[in-house]
């Protein structure tokens, strides 16, 4: 059986540049996770994607026999797989491009997550809310918003390195019906639970929870991570909450939903429930 394997040879080779491509794009998944989390501003998602459209490209030519490494054999064996292999990846690259534009075509679906989101661009955003919606970082500043409008809070547990969370944002609330229903009617507050920035030294304080543990909270991310696992007994993203300007509860919180008319119902009901004014209290810490 060992003798029956293939040996190894130029396929093996091309076996190993390929992996190196596809390794290459991951590489820099993985950092620009790090570029959100850390506030670098190095990779915005159109230097991302650009960076995987060369990417793309390379390992294109490479399977046609355009570029040689320096194992490869010097007239490389061309199969219809490798053809095949060829025009898939070559594909996927033109699906790519218009997400280095300012356009509507630059919201690519099909790979929600995985690039940086919609509003770390390099392109000239009116604010830092994804799809226009009115949002804030802020918890008293949101707070303050919704008293203001008199309009329900969308609370929005995520994180910048959260595939889910991505994929709700570009594939959810993208959605015409949903996206002007959160438009009109909540104010969104997205809590980032990684989020590394510091807070300012007067803020940041030593927490006891419920059990009596002791958490230090020095970043964002450990104020948001303990007020979601304190007041919703969870530490799921994304998670999603609506209170009323009260600070009270107004439905069952929900996570990751990828039907859009389940997630737009769950909105609804929200909704109805603030105008009507029930509400369910709930602690808040």
């Amino acid at each position: 059986w060992l003798h029956s394997l293939p040996r190894s040879g130029g396929w093996l080779n091309t076996v190993k540049v390929v992996l190196g491509f596809l390794e290459l794009a991951l590489a820099f998944k993985f950092l620009s996770n790090a570029d959100l989390v850390k506030h670098w501003g190095l990779l915005k998602r159109e230097i991302f994607i650009g960076i995987w459209v060369i990417t793309g490209i390379g390992l294109s030519l490479y399977l046609y026999g355009k570029i040689r490494f320096k194992h490869d054999d010097y007239y490389p064996n061309i199969t219809k797989a490798r053809k095949l292999l060829a025009l898939i990846v070559f594909a996927f690259t033109l699906y790519l491009i218009p997400g280095v534009t300012n356009t509507s075509w630059a919201n690519l679906k099909l790979i929600s997550g995985f690039p940086p989101p919609l509003y770390y661009s390099i392109y000239h955003k009116k604010s830092d809310c994804i799809l226009n919606l009115k949002c804030t970082k802020d918890y008293n500043e949101g707070l303050r918003m919704a008293k203001e409008e008199n309009k329900p809070i969308l609370l929005d547990f995520t994180g910048y390195a959260c595939v889910n969370c991505r994929r709700t944002e570009e594939n959810i609330w993208s959605d015409p019906q949903v996206n002007k229903m959160m438009i009109d009617n909540f104010i969104v507050i997205s809590m980032y639970v990684d989020d590394k920035k510091k807070l300012p030294v007067e803020q940041q304080f030593t927490y006891q929870t419920k059990e009596g543990a002791k958490k230090e909270i020095v970043t964002y991310g450990d104020l948001w991570a303990t007020f979601e696992t304190e007041n919703f007994q969870n530490n799921a993203q994304p998670l999603y909450a609506i209170l009323n300007t009260s600070e009270v509860l107004l439905s069952h919180p929900i996570g990751y939903t990828p039907d859009k008319n389940e997630y737009l119902q769950w909105l609804t009901c929200g909704l109805e429930a603030f105008q009507k004014k029930i509400a369910t209290p709930i602690r808040k810490e």
